[in-house]
Order: structure tokens, then C-alpha cells, then sequence
């Protein structure tokens, strides 16, 4: 399949990029969030203490999502003890030290949930260096918790990379979410530039490849982001990475600069452009592709496929231990 081509850098290291911040295209404006169900969850959030990654990273789907009444909700506090490049959470140094983790935090986590009524709800957490684990435990009870109050409720997760740490990460996966989640963020030769120097190209992928070794039937997924100066072979070669360790979803959105001092946007890619990247996507074997200018990791078009895919294999679940249950219940029969 033909790509056309787009504005994008050749450069090495975009820290050095002596371009003035384009302007946005047309396509990327959106309206400032509003709404009596975006006030409501605001107020809930700030009384519970809770913060979401929406708010953090600066989504521009905030305003659709809390409408809507969706949020992904970020564990831990408000600081981060990595410094990637493109992200707007507070960075803090864990050799000094940060804010102590709410212990409760799993408990408020689910009674928002509960108060929002969701059917679908992401959870992602700040990296935490400076916990002995990492925070994976707290992570992992906050998901027990809530499915414990809501057993019909689909949990994503999106996570740090745990330093690589195989037991922390299987201790996650073991708490049984529905998809887990680790984003790439961006090509191989870009992720020195882009991500925090701690953050390596191939964890990321060792990361969802050891998802799928402990689950094998866990939904996995990632996201791209475009416009940071990657070449589109480097980009095809990141969908075949990723594949390569049974990624099942993807998803492309915009780079946006959430400050002046963060990474400058290289290129506005167009809508057309996300449409080719999601046709090819989708021909290399995702079970689903979400790709556009303001698609974000856990962007809602997204959520409700996979709430579809996912109840209906818990109901053919369902149906087949009903079918084997009668199955042996015909052999006691015909012994008897």
C-alpha cells in the first residue's frame, strides 16, 4: 500500500529543533470543556483527592469524555519520577523523595466509578522509582477492588514499564484486568529524544511480550504518537515490533506540546494521513485500530469496541461452561 508523504523532520535529536511552534491546523481545534456531567466529575475528583490523567497530560477529548461521563483515572499522586519529554506530569526526584501513597486510594478509586456508573473504566499510574515495588502492588489491589465491586466492570490498564521487572509486572497481570496497556510513545531511534533515558525501546516491547507469556489470552495494547519527526518505514517497523509480541490494539494520535519548555511539535499530521496508518494497521492482523489527530491511548472509540469484543467472549465463556457443565452432568448420569 502506498503512504503518502507528509511534513516531517529528518532530525536525530528534536531537542535541537530551531523551529518556530507551528500553528494548529483547523483539525485540531476543539471546544473548552463544558457540561453539568464534566462540573460534577470535576468536583467529585477534587473532593476525593483523585487525580486523572486527563487533567495531567492535558487531553484535548477531556471535555468529550467527562460529558460522557469517562476518565482514566491516574494512582499514586500527581508526581512522576520519570521526566519524559512530551509528558506535562509533574516530575519529582525519587532520591529525595515523594508524597506517600493514600493507602485508601483503591477504595475512592471504585466509589468513582461506582457514583459515574461506568461500564468501561482505564487505569493508569505516575512511574514511582522510589517504592521498593514500584507501586505495583497498590496498582494491582486498586484493580482487584474494583472488580471486586463491580464484577461485570471491563478494566484497562495503562502501566509504567516497572524497570523491566518480570515479577512486578506478572504481580499486575495476575490481578486480572482486561487489557493491559503499555505505550511505546514513539520509533526506536526517536525514544532517547522523546522518552525518559530510563525507558528503553525493547523493555516497552519485552514488557507486552511477557503480558502475553503469563495471560495469553489478555488483550494487549499501545499507542503511537506522530508528528515528533519519525519517518513512516520506522513507523511500519514499530507496527511490526509490536505485532511481533502479540499486541492486539494500537492506537495513533498528535503529538501536541502541552508547554514551551517540552518538545516541539516536528509536524501536524493530517486526518488523511491517520486513515492510511490505520488501513495498514488493520491489514498487518490488530484486532482493532484507532487512529486520528486527537486519538489518545485510551481515547473512547477505543473503549467501546473492545467493551464489545470483551463482553461478547465472556458470554461465549458463559455458554461453553454451560455446555461442558451439562456434558458432565450427562456422564454422572449414564455412571449413576
Amino acid at each position: 500500500m502506498a503512504l503518502t508523504a507528509y511534513k516531517g523532520g529528518n532530525v536525530d535529536d528534536i531537542k535541537t529543533t530551531a523551529q518556530k511552534p507551528l500553528r494548529k491546523p483547523e483539525w485540531l481545534k476543539v471546544r473548552a470543556p463544558q457540561g453539568e456531567n464534566y462540573a460534577q466529575i470535576k468536583n467529585m475528583l477534587g473532593e476525593l483527592k483523585l487525580a486523572t490523567v486527563c487533567q495531567e497530560a492535558r487531553c484535548p477529548n477531556m471535555g468529550e469524555c467527562w460529558s460522557g461521563g469517562t476518565a482514566t483515572f491516574m494512582l499514586m499522586g500527581e508526581v512522576c519520577t520519570r521526566g519524559c519529554k512530551f509528558c506535562n506530569v509533574k516530575t519529582g526526584n525519587a532520591k529525595l523523595g515523594l508524597p506517600p501513597v493514600d493507602p485508601f486510594e483503591p477504595e475512592k478509586v471504585a466509589y468513582s466509578i461506582a457514583q459515574m456508573k461506568l461500564k468501561y473504566v482505564v487505569i493508569t499510574s505516575v512511574d514511582r522509582d522510589d517504592m521498593p515495588d514500584q507501586g505495583s502492588d497498590h496498582f494491582a489491589r486498586t484493580v482487584k477492588t474494583v472488580k471486586k465491586l463491580d464484577p461485570n466492570l471491563i478494566v484497562e490498564i495503562l502501566t509504567p514499564d516497572f524497570r523491566g521487572d518480570e515479577t512486578l509486572i506478572k504481580h499486575l497481570a495476575d490481578a486480572k484486568p482486561d487489557v493491559f496497556a503499555h505505550n511505546i510513545e514513539t520509533v526506536e531511534r526517536l525514544t532517547p529524544s522523546v522518552r525518559d533515558p530510563r525507558a528503553k525501546y525493547k523493555q516497552s516491547m519485552r514488557l507486552l511480550q511477557a503480558v502475553k507469556e503469563f495471560h495469553p489470552t489478555m488483550y494487549t495494547k499501545s499507542s503511537i504518537m506522530l508528528g515528533l519527526g519519525e519517518e513512516d518505514h520506522e513507523i511500519v517497523q514499530t507496527l511490526k515490533d509490536l505485532r511481533a509480541v502479540g499486541c492486539d490494539v494500537v492506537t495513533f494520535g498528535q503529538y501536541l506540546q502541552p508547554t514551551e519548555k517540552h518538545l516541539k511539535v516536528i509536524s501536524f499530521i493530517t486526518p488523511e494521513k491517520f486513515k492510511e496508518w490505520q488501513t495498514l494497521a488493520e491489514s498487518m492482523g490488530f484486532l482493532y485500530v484507532a487512529s486520528g489527530p486527537l486519538v489518545r491511548s485510551s481515547y473512547r472509540a477505543g473503549e467501546f469496541f473492545m467493551h464489545g469484543i470483551i463482553e461478547k467472549n465472556r458470554k461465549n465463556n458463559i455458554q461453553n461452561n454451560s455446555v461442558t457443565a451439562d456434558a458432565a452432568t450427562e456422564n454422572v448420569e449414564r455412571i449413576s
